[in-house]
């Protein structure tokens, strides 16, 4: 099976950028420590630190369900401080 590709695109509620930067390190180490089919995970702040976008990509469907396990509790926590659309 080809690689998964995935953009996020993230906006961040007015107030809570402190909270989305610790918010984003924890999904970032937990990559690094958890997951074993990332093959590409990177977040970047535009310019006035209201948006976000998330470039990923997988090794298949499997590493992406890993992924989404891994991170639990702490990509809802992203969720509840942002809109995200795809």
């Amino acid at each position: 099976m080809d690689t998964i590709q995935v953009t996020a695109r993230l906006t961040i509620h007015e107030g809570k950028l402190e909270e989305f930067k610790e918010l984003a390190a924890q999904c970032m180490r937990s990559v690094r420590e958890r997951d074993s089919g990332t093959l590409q995970y990177d977040w970047f702040l535009n310019n006035n630190h209201t948006e976000c976008v998330v470039r990923e990509k997988y090794k298949d469907s499997g590493a992406v369900l890993e992924h989404v396990a891994n991170l639990g509790p702490t990509l809802g926590a992203v969720l509840n401080i942002s809109d995200m659309a795809l």
